[in-house]
């Protein structure tokens, strides 16, 4: 288990790496953050000495290697286009983002785990196709059309909940909630009802599509010739043996849920740290595009190294071809 977790542990600082390269190499080409800083009418000796002190005539190992050497740190330079720390701006953005994707998470998982299981086994009921036919809509519409449209019905129509912002917040330390206020309550129902559905519609069918092939198998069938009640055999057997797959699901879809928030935080204005990238991208600045992809890459990559764990604790088979392999091998 050792071995496993640190062979896991190596490729992980390895795709980290190789991220923020990448990340590193591909955002030197969306413009020059100088033009934005010092305006047209700036001399070109203006450019250049803005450039040297920003490091921008650097070359390109060299920028790479510092921006690498101080992420470690975590340090990832000065905002081009608000002069402040990253760090700082990151950690003031992190908990509405984390709010925002723990709230859509929670939701996604209570609606998306009890629906896929009814579904599975009232395959035929009534019920369970009009479940799957309003799921679609999950799957069809974008995230921003379904923004939008709850937007237009609970704030413009009927002016229940905020259209953007994210109401009164607490400040817990270096945490700000909003989860103490109502008006916090309020502005986060809408933002993770629209970053949830879809992640609620493929968890849903996921489990449903698990569900009827595990109560197809030969064990399932015997299960109910011993006369096993319904709920045992469900619950107690079925259900137990989907929950691999829906465990990696789950835990790639809390990753790209921080991914995804950025649209929904555009369209609520939401002020986590998607929407600090969507304001950075449109002024070039570097420091903070690279520090959110590399966060983000940090992110999926601990979920994935958690999810292989919680493989070994979920499903004894696969210890077991470890044990064999490893003899194997000896």
């Amino acid at each position: 288990m050792t071995a496993y977790i640190l062979q896991r542990v190596f490729q992980a600082v390895a795709v980290m790496i190789v991220v923020a390269f990448v990340s590193f190499l591909l955002f030197n080409f969306v413009g020059d953050p100088v033009d934005n800083m010092v305006g047209q009418e700036a001399s070109f000796e203006d450019r250049e000495a803005m450039r040297d002190s920003l490091g921008l005539n650097d070359p390109f190992i060299v920028q790479f290697g510092r921006f690498l050497g101080n992420a470690v740190q975590g340090e990832f330079g000065i905002s081009y286009r608000l002069q402040r720390p990253v760090a700082a701006l990151i950690s003031e953005r992190m908990p509405a983002t984390l709010e925002l994707v723990g709230a859509s998470a929670i939701l996604s998982i209570l609606l998306g785990i009890p629906l896929g299981v009814y579904t599975g086994i009232k395959r035929y009921a009534m019920s369970s196709r009009t479940i799957l036919t309003l799921s679609l809509i999950g799957v069809s519409l974008p995230t921003f059309v379904i923004g939008i449209l709850l937007i237009y019905v609970f704030s413009v129509n009927l002016g229940w909940l905020p259209s953007f912002g994210r109401g009164q917040v607490t400040q817990l330390g270096w945490w700000s909630t909003g989860f103490l206020t109502v008006s916090g309550w309020k502005a986060i129902i809408m933002p993770s009802v629209t970053l949830a559905l879809f992640q609620m519609t493929l968890i849903l069918r996921l489990v449903r599509s698990e569900m009827l092939e595990v109560m197809r198998t030969d064990y399932i069938k015997f299960a109910r010739a011993r006369g096993l009640p319904d709920r045992m055999i469900n619950f107690g057997h079925a259900f137990k043996n989907t929950l691999v797959p829906v465990i990696t699901i789950i835990g790639l879809n809390v990753g790209s849920l921080i991914a995804f928030s950025i649209i929904t935080e555009t369209v609520f204005q939401w002020p986590g740290m998607g929407f600090l990238f969507i304001q950075a991208v449109g002024f070039a600045d570097i420091p903070v595009m690279a520090a959110y992809l590399v966060l983000v890459a940090a992110i999926f990559v601990t979920i994935n190294l958690f999810v292989d764990i919680l493989y070994f604790v979920v499903d004894p088979r696969l210890r077991v071809e470890r044990t064999v392999s490893a003899g194997g091998g000896e």
